[in-house]
């Protein structure tokens, strides 16, 4: 279990420091909050960097990035923990330090990305999966949760060169990109089965996944979109 360890640890980033950094935005690798909001959401964000490439929460900056400061750090200090250890599986390491900027004090939470991937959220019916999409955290396709898990738990992963994947080839080389769905039919397979193809591949380096317009296409890898 992750605990904090009942000191301040000070920054040693000077209040210029941060305001720079605040004058970057928001992105897949720094999110502001005004304050921690409820465990589940802010465990959220957390695994959701942790599951991509690491990043930074600033507490007690709002949306327009004004600093607003924080209230109390060893409350929010224990929220964080406490969303990390309930929440999040496993649960995932924190660094959180303070930096002075006037009259206000700001909590520079670091998160690094995860060795083993996914980190999972606890929920009601399944555990789920978040990831970082431009400036949000959201929530993960089976497809991406499988990926991740294939990514850092699986070496030398291989493929059969079928008909199936015959086909498939043709149609990237013809139209760029493939859905699951559209895969399904091209083949006469169930989406499942479909799935599985497209996820090996992405395992072997072959195809690459990406978003557009909330919905996941499938392209060689590599290639200029």
């Amino acid at each position: 279990m992750m605990l904090p360890n009942g000191e301040i640890k000070i920054s040693k980033m000077t209040p210029d420091d941060l305001r720079h950094l605040i004058e970057t935005g928001e992105g897949t690798y720094l999110e502001f909050k005004k304050t921690i909001p409820s465990l589940k959401k802010i465990s959220r964000e957390i695994a959701a960097f942790a599951n991509t490439g690491g990043g930074t929460l600033l507490i007690g900056v709002d949306d327009n990035g004004q600093i607003t400061g924080i209230n109390s750090y060893f409350e929010e200090e224990y929220e964080l923990y406490k969303a990390v250890n309930e929440y999040c599986i496993p649960p995932v390491p924190i660094n959180v330090e303070m930096v002075h900027a006037g009259s206000n004090d700001v909590m520079l939470v670091r998160i690094a990305e995860a060795d083993k991937k996914p980190v999972f959220i606890k929920n009601s019916q399944k555990r789920l999966v978040f990831i970082r999409e431009n400036d949000e955290s959201v929530l993960a396709s089976d497809e991406f949760a499988e990926i991740l898990k294939n990514r850092t738990q699986r070496s030398g992963v291989t493929f059969e060169y079928s008909e199936n994947e015959q086909m498939l080839f043709r149609y990237l080389n013809e139209y760029g990109e493939i859905t699951v769905n559209k895969y399904s039919q091209l083949i006469n397979v169930t989406t499942y089965r479909a799935s599985q193809i497209l996820i090996n591949l992405v395992s072997a380096g072959v195809l690459d996944l990406f978003r557009k317009k909330k919905i996941e296409y499938y392209t060689f890898a590599n290639a200029t979109r």
